[in-house]
């Protein structure tokens, strides 16, 4: 997934990712069984979805006996990164100030503990560039 080809994902999608990065490589029936039941939906609904998130290069297949198990292709942390860009670049083109500010202003908000946390990831990432 490059940075410029962000796939949009709908609720059942996100739900799938979340079950995989939740509980590891998974075939239908166990997607199905965690997920599927609980929102009424059917088995060929869930092999649907993960058939295009595996199309979506966001989770990969390995095919076990009779059927593929999924796993995922893409972290949690880097589907979140690779939206925020996304979203950043059409929304605020080349000039984020008014996104950054909107960061700040939201950890504020939450609590001074997720100001300041903002404030350690800003050096920390500040420190890891001075090593390069």
């Amino acid at each position: 997934m490059t940075n410029h080809n962000v796939p949009t994902l709908g609720d059942l999608e996100i739900a799938v990712l979340e079950d995989i990065w939740r509980f590891g490589p998974s075939d239908t029936k166990a997607v199905y069984a965690r997920i599927g039941q609980s929102r009424s939906i059917s088995l060929n609904t869930v092999q649907s979805t993960l058939e295009r998130l595996f199309r979506k290069a966001m989770l990969q297949r390995e095919k076990i006996s009779h059927a593929y198990e999924y796993s995922a292709r893409v972290s949690r942390r880097e589907l979140i990164q690779k939206l925020v860009e996304s979203t950043v670049r059409r929304v605020a083109g080349p000039q984020p100030d008014a996104l950054l500010s909107a960061f700040v202003d939201l950890a504020a908000r939450a609590d001074d503990d997720q100001l300041k946390r903002l404030e350690e990831l800003v050096a920390r990432r500040r420190a890891e560039l001075d090593q390069t």
